[in-house]
Order: C-alpha cells, then sequence, then structure tokens
C-alpha cells in the first residue's frame, strides 16, 4: 500500500459525546492478547523493505524480534536508530493480510504510542486486491511526534486519498500525552457510517454523504499495526528524539453484531 498522507484538508463530522454503553450487541470474532512466547504466525504476517512506503519514510521494515516481539503480555513494535537495509532506522509493520479480515463491526485495540519528533505510530485497515486509494483505507488511529496530545482519525479512497484524506483530531482531556499511558483507539464499521472513539468516546463520524468519491467500505478489510520513522507528514527525527521508541499493544479485538 503507498500514500502520502500531509495533512487532511477535509474533517469528519465531529460528535463528542458521554461514552458508550456496554456493547452488549457484540460478538467478539477475533483477537490477539498477546498472551504467547512469540507473535502468532498464523495471526500476523511482517511486511518487510525499506523504499519510503510511498510517504518518504526513513525506517525499514525488518522481521526481527529487535524490532516486533511479544513480551510481558503485549506486543511490542521498536523503532530503533541504526543501519540497516540502506537505511538508518529499523521498525516493524505487521498485518493479518491473507490469516484475518473483516467487513463491517468494531475493531478497538489498547495501546500506549511511542513518542518524539519524526516518529508515526498507526493502525488502520485496508484491502490489497486493488491499487490504493481505489482499495481504501481506514486509519483508526494514527499520531505523529509533534502533536504528542492528539491522534487521527481517516479515511481516503479515490477522489479523496493523501492530503485530501477525510479526518479529524481527537485532542487528549486533562494533563499528559497520549504516550504517558495506554488508551483504547477504535472503529465501528457499519454499511453506511464509520465512527472513531478514544476511550469510549465518539470523537467523529463519517457517512457516504461526507465523502468527495465513492464508499469504498463494503468490503473486508485487514488490519495494519507500524511505527514508522519520518515521512511527509511527521517530518524526520531531530536532536530532540530519543530512540529506541515503542508501541506497547496491550490487545486487538474484532467484534461483529
Amino acid at each position: 500500500m503507498s500514500k502520502t498522507l500531509l495533512l487532511a484538508s477535509t474533517t469528519l463530522a465531529l460528535a463528542v459525546c458521554a461514552p458508550t454503553a456496554p456493547r452488549a450487541a457484540w460478538k467478539l470474532v477475533w483477537h490477539d492478547e498477546f498472551d504467547g512466547a512469540s507473535l502468532d504466525a498464523a495471526r500476523w504476517v511482517r511486511e518487510t523493505g525499506g523504499g519510503g512506503w510511498g510517504n518518504d519514510e526513513l525506517e525499514f521494515y525488518t522481521d526481527r524480534p529487535e524490532n516486533a516481539r511479544v513480551e510481558n503480555g503485549q506486543l511490542v513494535i521498536e523503532a530503533r536508530q541504526e543501519s540497516f537495509g540502506g537505511r538508518q532506522y529499523t521498525s516493524a509493520r505487521l498485518k493479518t493480510e491473507g490469516l484475518g479480515a473483516w467487513k463491517d463491526g468494531r475493531v478497538e485495540a489498547r495501546m500506549r504510542i511511542p513518542r518524539g519528533q519524526g516518529l508515526w505510530p498507526g493502525s488502520m485497515m485496508s484491502i490489497a486486491q486493488v491499487g490504493w486509494p481505489a482499495c481504501g483505507e481506514i486509519d483508526i488511529m494514527e499520531n505523529i511526534g509533534r502533536e504528542p496530545r492528539r491522534v487521527h482519525g481517516t479515511v481516503h479512497g479515490p477522489g479523496y486519498s493523501g492530503a485530501q484524506g477525510v479526518s479529524a483530531p481527537y485532542d487528549l482531556a486533562g494533563p499528559g500525552t497520549f504516550a504517558d499511558d495506554y488508551h483504547v483507539y477504535a472503529v465501528e464499521w457499519e454499511a453506511d457510517a464509520i465512527r472513531w472513539y478514544v476511550d469510549g468516546v465518539r470523537y467523529a463520524t463519517v457517512t457516504p454523504k461526507d465523502l468527495s468519491g465513492p464508499w469504498v467500505f463494503d468490503r473486508p478489510f485487514f488490519i495494519i499495526l507500524n511505527v514508522a520513522v519520518g515521512g511527509s507528514w511527521p517530518g524526520s527525527p531531530d536532536s530532540t528524539t530519543v530512540f529506541p521508541q515503542t508501541l506497547r499493544v496491550d490487545y486487538v479485538r474484532v467484534y461483529q453484531r
């Protein structure tokens, strides 16, 4: 998948409300609690490469445990400053492609994100049968290091991709930053709407009428977890950026009604 995400110029409908009620109508259909001794190869594929991924990223994604491993009941994706594959940084990009994909439902992950200028953690969903952006992409959560108190939810598709992606921010209430603690990031996806949540608070909704192109979210999507270093949107690390940095994932869960 290739994209260039600069700064989304179209905003989703903002809707901050009380935490959602317990999901009595939802059934857990897939999950990884990361309780094993190593990453489950029946659930996750390790993508590798260092071509910039369409975003001018600076890292090389490896299949090494130094960059993605399970420890203490958590998935750890670690971005490191080191020479590898012609790049000066390494990290990991994991996906469920070929192993798990879902149409509609609720996808959530409890995570503690990294911090620092040039860091770009993300949790997203996409497909690979057709090229990007025609395939569509749902960004469940993205953060760039220079915005430590803000995360973004975005959709991309034909006519609304890259800098024209349809997006909304969510700013942390209270003191601190998102990297200080774990938060639950989620989307609820239906035939004619996608809703974004942080810690049970809905902050954005998109429907077909909000898009400048066709609604392409009518097919199964797989999950992607990654930590990028650098790129057109976050910019490069600088003298304030401390390595290594980790994205720690407590769980990933998929529910359907």
